[in-house]
């Protein structure tokens, strides 16, 4: 039966950035007709974001977002951010038949259909078609994770806080970070060290640890810009060992963590790795440390070893998950 193209509001909701499009959805084929980022710091709530979008254009019927937090009866209340986003508001202001809230990597999980070979790549081919659940872990300004489980004819997405259970160390290292971060936060959980603000957070123990100064230059372009990424930068082209040392410790504990996703929800038909980190530190994440420790679960070793991992590349995947949900509506 061919479908019926379908005009949509889509949205991706960050801790820092806001990307809103208007998708032609024919089944899993996307098409974007417009779309546009916002720094969420410019504005106190989402409505006046999607106002500014939407301002003196056509729209569309059918809405749904991709929201960093939990949501629970069509209400989110976003995680590292202070807005509070209600579907039937959003309807009565803007006038949608119809508007979905999903958790971000809920939206993630949704939108894997519409992405192509080209959009993925390929860690680990595990055992190729061995089908079952598949999960999806993302670093970002937070960490999300989310599950989608096999019903024997389709997978069916659904949203976790799984970034937000205690961290747990692995070796002595890790013990001693932890204590470290427990002198600022009381509960520590896999977030505070997998994720953007994480890879400052091992950076600053390590300089602690080492009692190494941070360098000027390096200072400057964390105050500067994204502190994070100024890590990462310096990591990657090898300008400071301890930027080094940071982003590979980094990579280990993602890799831990996406074990552990990946034996809780059983994905046996793959473990997909999204959100803004990931395609940028690709180097790091093929050198075989990721999957190490992916793997490293005793016993479990060889149920971990027959998944499949990838990387999303195409940075639109939380687009595309609202947009597929909305049109179904």
């Amino acid at each position: 039966m061919q479908s019926t193209p379908v005009r949509v509001l889509s949205g991706d909701i960050g801790g820092t950035n806001t990307s809103l499009a208007v998708i032609i959805a024919d089944g899993n084929k996307l098409q974007i007709e417009r779309e546009q980022s916002f720094l969420c710091g410019n504005y106190t709530e989402f409505g006046d974001l999607l106002g500014d979008f939407l301002r003196n254009s056509e729209i569309p019927h059918r809405a749904a977002f991709g929201i960093a937090g939990p949501v629970q009866g069509g209400t989110a209340q976003m995680t590292n951010l202070r807005w509070r986003i209600v579907a039937s508001q959003l309807n009565n202001e803007f006038g949608f038949e119809s508007c979905d809230l999903l958790n971000d990597l809920e939206a993630i999980a949704c939108g894997l259909p519409a992405l192509g070979e080209d959009d993925l790549l390929t860690l680990h081919p595990g055992v190729p078609g061995a089908g079952g659940n598949q999960a999806v872990i993302a670093a970002g300004t937070g960490l999300g994770e989310a599950g989608l489980y096999w019903d024997g004819l389709q997978h069916r997405p659904f949203s976790t806080e799984g970034g937000h259970a205690s961290f747990s160390p692995g070796d002595e290292m890790e013990m001693a970070l932890l204590r470290h971060l427990k002198q600022f936060h009381a509960h520590i959980s896999w977030e505070r060290v997998v994720s953007g603000p994480g890879l400052v957070n091992l950076h600053e123990f390590h300089c602690l640890y080492s009692h190494t100064p941070l360098p000027e230059w390096l200072q400057q372009e964390m105050q500067q810009g994204d502190a994070a990424a100024a890590i990462a930068n310096a990591a990657l082209t090898k300008r400071d060992e301890l930027c080094v040392k940071s982003l590979d410790w980094f990579v280990r504990l993602y890799g831990a963590e996406a074990g552990n996703l990946a034996l809780k929800v059983m994905s046996r038909g793959g473990l997909y790795l999204g959100g803004g980190i990931a395609p940028k530190i690709l180097p790091c994440l093929q050198n075989g440390a990721f999957l190490e420790s992916f793997f490293s679960k005793g016993r479990m070793r060889p149920l971990l070893e027959a998944m499949p991992v990838k990387v999303i590349l195409n940075n639109r995947a939380a687009l595309y998950g609202p947009a597929l949900q909305a049109a179904k509506n």
